[in-house]
């Protein structure tokens, strides 16, 4: 499967982003805490984002029994979010796949891809952007479901590392190697948020959280106490919340250096072999944490009243 985009139309895809931004968010939610900090991110950022829907993404580790009960323990935190947010659920969340990609043309029908695909479809001004913060199997099964959305969408993904390590076993990639070839084969115009030395930076300690998002409201409450409950000891201790770039990248593109390269090929080994002859994508390799932090601070100050 290869879109019909041409590369002037991907490239055109691929400028930064700019005005109010149409966005639906898929996120493994239960699978550690940052993915919280970037829901929440995302909804009390409307003046840049419009969030249309938020997909639960599958997860298995030692928080989940397998992936479908990860994605059913991600769409209960999703709700848990969203009601110390004050806001409704219905029609907003979907539930996505139960299982990993099985062959990378044998899509995991779900809700949530069933949404994308209509939501894609639609006729809007300019793309869909499609952001992912975990396995990415909901977006490569819409892809696979209806080819013809990678015309009209831009999928910003968290996963892997950056294109020049030696590696890229990274727990997002790894879940659903198959699904994440795909995206990278697929000629989706893709923007790849990687972890080590990119969103590696977004760092926070329990001492500023303190003093910034506690109290702010039953969701600041809520986002400090997960984070608090996540270690036993917080001494001289930070914590990587990586799934706040795709948002920051989106909310702000001058918060992330950025640079256009051809996709990389993905190999079974979990390690990037590159051809300059593939497609373009775009790759962030630089997040500003400072300013990043700071607007999620004063948006919960806001929300709150504080």
């Amino acid at each position: 499967m290869l879109s019909n985009l041409n590369e002037i139309q991907r490239l055109q895809r691929l400028e930064l982003p700019a005005g109010k931004i149409p966005m639906v968010l898929d996120t493994d939610t239960y699978n550690e805490i940052d993915d919280q900090f970037a829901v929440v991110y995302a909804l009390l950022s409307p003046e840049q984002l419009s969030v249309e829907a938020i997909y639960a993404a599958p997860f298995h580790n030692e928080r989940s029994q397998s992936p479908a009960d990860g994605m059913e323990q991600s769409y209960a935190e999703i709700l848990r979010l969203l009601q110390r947010l004050g806001r409704s659920h219905t029609g907003f969340v979907h539930r996505g796949a139960s299982e990993w990609l099985r062959a990378p043309d044998q899509p995991v029908s779900s809700p949530a891809v069933d949404d994308l695909v209509e939501r894609a479809m639609q006729e809007r001004a300019g793309p869909l952007y499609v952001v992912a913060i975990g396995a990415i199997t909901n977006i490569a099964s819409a892809l696979l479901t209806r080819p013809e959305i990678a015309e009209r969408i831009v999928v910003v993904w968290l996963g892997g590392n950056p294109h020049g390590w030696h590696h890229t076993r990274e727990f997002n990639l790894s879940q659903d190697l198959l699904a994440a070839q795909v995206v990278f084969d697929c000629g989706v115009p893709l923007v790849h948020v990687p972890c080590i030395n990119v969103a590696e930076h977004l760092r926070t300690t329990q001492a500023e959280l303190e003093r910034f998002v506690q109290s702010r409201g039953p969701i600041g409450d809520y986002l400090y106490e997960i984070y608090s409950a996540y270690y036993d000891d917080h001494y001289a201790r930070s914590k990587e919340l990586w799934d706040l770039g795709p948002i920051a990248w989106l909310v702000n593109p001058a918060w992330a250096d950025s640079v256009l390269t051809p996709s990389p090929i993905l190999t079974e080994r979990q390690t990037w072999s590159n051809d300059p002859h593939r497609h373009l994508m775009r790759e962030v390799r630089t997040l500003r944490r400072d300013a990043i932090f700071a607007d999620l601070f004063r948006k919960l100050e806001r929300a709150n009243g504080a």
